[in-house]
């Protein structure tokens, strides 16, 4: 099988990511930061460690560096960390489910949101959020990448937008980390990430990353290791996010595939990446009935490496279906992101979206353009 799903879940991890996640199984085996024997101190180094890459990597402080299940995790403490009954958030209109639905619950506790329309032109997506922006507005969120066409969002000029408004500005880093710059340096208040997918860590991983300007209440509490005579949770990070035993192998592990993407730079892993779905763009819009709903090959500096296509009249999901018959994993539906796909024309149908990784080959890509050919004359 030729995996290319790469957008939901790189595979496959580098062997160092493998190794690390072993050594923490068989090697440390215990709880970190619950004990003062050896094995335990010996988890908490290496999660320490992990933590520190971690945060020197989004420009965080490592005790600002919370470990989560994934990113929706993430998404999750942020969001109702800010909520209270009247507060507003504003939100893109090409959202992943991970955003929109916690605000939308939060609805029910008197949250209200507002949907600003993004634009291939970066003006106009800052001056349609400004106009979303309302005196009660606590946050801006917006996703680095959209995961169906991989369509950018100007960050730093949505950071910027977010200082002069003094409301926090969250981003949903899951399609961008490790590709494109983010950074809590460049005013970026929250970091969001799977580190399952563009870090190359385990799935069951994640991050919470802030800056420590906007403080946030909890969802969830429990035992941490410290403060453990009080009733109340820490109020300290990271333990304040990380009740219960962590993923110690998963954060090890993430660690380690954050080494292998800084060894590699993101720089080179995105114009590998890129120059895979430019080739392939340009394969596909030369078959008959292929409909390429992604520019990356026309725009490349406005798209993360995401194509996004559908095959004549054939359901994606049947599409998908029918190229994992021919050796192919790709993803067809809706991704998780029904609002992306209304923008797009495609909520009914879905797409089929192609995700290539640093160890995706050309060959591979011209091998799937020749299988989708045959799908689209059979």
């Amino acid at each position: 099988m030729i995996y290319l799903d790469n957008a939901a879940t790189t595979y496959p991890k580098p062997r160092s990511v493998y190794q690390a996640w072993s050594r923490a199984m068989t090697a440390y085996g215990a709880n970190p930061g619950r004990s003062g024997h050896a094995m335990s101190m010996a988890a908490s180094r290496a999660v320490f460690a992990s933590r520190s890459a971690c945060a020197e990597f989004f420009g965080a402080e490592p005790e600002n560096t919370v470990f989560t299940l994934n990113c929706t995790h993430a998404l999750n403490i942020a969001i109702k960390g800010l909520a209270r009954p009247g507060a507003h958030f504003v939100l893109s209109d090409i959202e992943h489910n991970a955003v929109i639905r916690p605000v939308h619950s939060l609805t029910e506790s008197g949250v209200r949101y507002t949907l600003f329309e993004s634009s291939s032109e970066p003006w106009q997506t800052v001056m349609n959020a400004a106009r979303a922006i309302r005196p009660e507005t606590v946050a801006l969120i917006c996703t680095a990448a959209g995961n169906v066409t991989g369509q950018r969002m100007p960050l730093p000029e949505l950071a910027d937008l977010c200082r002069r408004k003094h409301i926090c500005f969250i981003v949903d880093a899951a399609q961008g980390a490790g590709l494109l710059p983010l950074s809590l340096k460049d005013g970026i208040n929250i970091i969001c990430t799977a580190g399952h997918k563009g870090l190359y860590g385990p799935m069951g991983t994640g991050l919470m990353l802030t800056d420590g300007k906007y403080p946030l209440k909890t969802f969830m509490e429990g035992g941490t290791g410290s403060a453990s005579e009080s009733l109340e949770q820490p109020d300290f990070l990271p333990d304040r996010f990380e009740s219960g035993t962590i993923n110690t192998p998963g954060a090890i592990a993430l660690g380690a595939g954050v080494e292998f993407v800084k060894a590699r730079t993101p720089q080179k892993i995105l114009a590998h990446e890129t120059a895979l779905c430019r080739s392939l763009c340009g394969m596909l819009r030369k078959i008959p009935g292929i409909t390429v709903y992604s520019d990356i090959d026309r725009q490349p500096e406005k798209f993360a490496p995401v194509v996004s296509f559908n095959i004549g009249s054939i359901p994606s999901a049947e599409a998908s279906t029918r190229l994992s018959d021919l050796g192919f994993c790709l993803r067809g539906g809706l991704h998780c992101a029904p609002l992306a796909h209304k923008k797009l024309g495609t909520l009914e149908t879905g797409t089929v979206r192609f995700a290539p990784s640093a160890f995706t080959t050309p060959e591979e890509v011209s091998r799937l353009a020749k299988a989708v050919k045959s799908l689209s004359v059979s």
